[in-house]
């Protein structure tokens, strides 16, 4: 079950203001702006959308094992 947070880490935005920012690391406005526009579609987009819940529900300090850990 942690492969999908592990992702959060490795995988970088691909475009944008934020290119080359790791996903788990996106400001939560810029998460919230792909909530309110819409996430795009394949693996970024599930990946933003999860960040986004984590983020929203105070919940990053999840991610800090995985951090641990790399």
């Amino acid at each position: 079950m942690s492969e999908p947070l592990i992702r959060l880490l490795e995988v970088e935005m691909p475009y944008g203001k934020h290119k080359g920012t790791p996903i788990a690391d996106l400001p939560g406005n810029y998460l919230n702006w792909f909530a309110r526009e819409g996430f795009p579609p394949g693996e970024v987009g599930r990946l933003l959308a999860l960040m986004h819940e984590i983020d929203h529900n105070g919940l990053k300090h999840l991610l800090a094992p995985l951090r641990k850990n790399r």
